[in-house]
Parts: structure tokens; C-alpha cells; sequence
């Protein structure tokens, strides 16, 4: 809480409350931008339909940086 008259916090565009959502376009051009400069492949797991390629994603990333706290199914 300020008093009446101070000046007001300083912005930041870390700040939560100053930015919208990230919409699914804007997503999809972060991903892109990536894949082109990084070499880096951003997948949703859901959005792969192949179950062998995408078990074989969950178990190479399970094996790199531990299982998902969200998981809560087997596979899919």
C-alpha cells in the first residue's frame, strides 16, 4: 500500500499483473524462432499422434531430467 501522493513502484516486465497470456500464435512463433537460432525442438507431448515416437520422447526426456509431477497416466 502507498500513501496518497508517493510515486508509484517501478514496472517491470517480470511483472505478472503487466502482460497478457501468451496466446497459441505467439507460442508457436517462440517455438519456430528457436527451432531456426537454437536447434532446440519444443514438442507437446500430446500433440504427437505416433505412440512409438512418442513414448520414446517421454523416455529420453524422463531419462535427462526426471519423470513429470503432472504425470499421472502410463504412455499417454
Amino acid at each position: 500500500m502507498a500513501l496518497p501522493g508517493s510515486p508509484r513502484p517501478p514496472r517491470s516486465c517480470l511483472d505478472g499483473r503487466t502482460r497478457s497470456p501468451t496466446t497459441s500464435p505467439e507460442m508457436d512463433a517462440m517455438r519456430r524462432r528457436v527451432w531456426r537460432e537454437q536447434g532446440i525442438a519444443l514438442l507437446a507431448i500430446d500433440d504427437i499422434s505416433d505412440s512409438w515416437l512418442r513414448q520414446a520422447l517421454i523416455n529420453e526426456a524422463t531419462r535427462r531430467w526426471g519423470p513429470r509431477q503432472q504425470e499421472t497416466t502410463h504412455g499417454r
